[in-house]
């Protein structure tokens, strides 16, 4: 459509020259005393265009020559820049193939021919950039060779420039996380934080940055920290929702293992959100460690109840091994300060509804023997000590028999009891 336009145009101009010059018969008079020049209309106009077009090469020919020399400078600082530009893709390469002496030497050589380069451009965004990476890239190398001293001049040479004006933040965010990546290859989680607090708010809540602080917080010990950030890498979903879980619930664990008394596990324990107060393995580990800190037994059966329901409405859910653990947890809460009402009721609901379960026949005599209930209780823990597969509950239950025999008085019952609780 463009192309027809300017041909239309094109025959138009042509129609209005001929139409204008075909029947011009006008003359143009020059004077020059004692001379007298006619000329045509049409000829003057031929001549001052050609006129107009001689001096405007003639300008054009003069600007042309006197910009050689700033074009020559423009050519030469592209080629020092292109030159430059390889070097540093030289560095990366080599410090990408394991080379990092060589990566470290072409860093250098970078900075110095920034260096040389014109003083005025200094500052420039470009210039500054380049030399920031350049300088991450040295460091990168130097941390690589184990060179402590050389990372940190480099470090701080980057972290100089990036917070130059006229460098982008972006700069000196990715300085700041790679000084806290290296902090914490060194052991160092308080200088790794430190680093990690210089960022601006929304850079610590990105996805590298929480990484980064919640290794820092594992390492320096701040589990709590690292719960909160566990919980916004999930929320972020940086990790897949079983990985998730598995840090979610590796880090509580930790908590709980560290507390020292039965008041600061409670503060753990709350402070748990409610999907983690349900994970079977949590709450049994919680309440083994309240119990063997000596805390209230009620509240340790009330951190297990949530779990007991669990395994009761879907048991193909739990494993043998939590089955088991839960069982000798329960044993010991129930048993630590007398029997519970409730939660015998409980278990014997629980035992009359799986009749088969050896487990729940273990708990159920036990909780028969702690009701006073003795002949119940002995034929429960009979059953249960032919079908268990865990020896520590069947070795339990066999002792257990033997102490109701022997307040019966059976001596010979008691002692074959003790005998298989021996040999299991």
């Amino acid at each position: 459509m463009r192309a027809a336009l300017w041909l239309i145009g094109l025959f138009a101009a042509a129609v209005a020259l001929a139409l204008f010059a075909g029947d011009n018969e006008g003359t143009v008079t020059v004077f020059w005393p004692p001379y007298r020049v006619d000329l045509s209309v049409n000829l003057v106009l031929l001549l001052l265009a050609l006129l107009f077009a001689l001096l405007y090469g003639a300008l054009r020919t003069v600007a042309a020559v006197l910009e050689l020399p700033r074009q020559a400078r423009r050519w030469r600082t592209q080629q020092r820049e292109r030159a430059t530009n390889g070097l540093l893709m030289d560095a990366r390469v080599q410090f990408t193939a394991g080379r990092f002496l060589r990566a470290r030497k072409a860093a250098e050589a970078v900075l110095a021919r920034v260096h040389a380069s014109d003083p005025d451009k200094q500052g420039a965004p470009g210039v500054l950039g380049l030399r920031t990476l350049a300088h991450l890239t040295a460091a990168e190398s130097a941390h690589a060779l184990q060179d402590e001293a050389t990372r940190t001049r480099h470090l701080d040479a980057a972290l100089a420039v990036a917070s130059s004006h006229g460098a982008a933040a972006e700069l000196r965010e990715a300085v700041l996380l790679r000084a806290a990546h290296w902090a914490l290859n060194g052991q160092d989680p308080a200088a790794a934080l430190a680093r990690l607090g210089e960022l601006p708010t929304g850079a610590q809540r990105r996805t590298a940055a929480l990484r980064l602080k919640l290794k820092a917080a594992r390492q320096a010990g701040h589990m709590a920290d690292a719960m909160e950030t566990a919980r916004l890498l999930a929320k972020h979903r940086a990790f897949s929702p079983q990985a998730a879980a598995s840090l979610l619930r590796g880090l509580a664990a930790e908590q709980i293992a560290g507390a020292y008394d039965g008041e600061q596990l409670r503060q753990i324990w709350a402070a748990l959100g409610p999907r983690e107060r349900t994970m079977p393995d949590l709450a049994l580990r919680a309440a083994q460690r309240l119990l063997d800190l000596g805390g209230d037994t009620m509240l340790a059966r009330s951190w297990l109840a949530p779990v007991w329901d669990d395994m009761l409405a879907q048991p193909e859910v739990f494993t043998d091994a939590q089955r088991v653990r839960l069982a000798q947890v329960l044993e010991q809460a129930l048993s630590e300060q007398g029997a519970d009402a409730e939660w015998l009721a409980r278990i014997e609901s629980a035992q009359q509804a799986h009749p088969r379960d050896a487990t729940l026949q273990y708990l159920a005599g036990m909780a028969c023997l702690q009701r006073g209930l003795w002949g119940r209780a002995q034929l429960l823990l009979a059953q249960a000590a032919r079908t268990l597969d865990d020896a520590p509950l069947r070795r339990n239950a066999w002792r257990a028999q033997a102490r109701l025999a022997e307040e019966r008085g059976d001596e010979q019952a008691a002692a074959q009891a003790w005998r298989q609780a021996a040999q299991t």
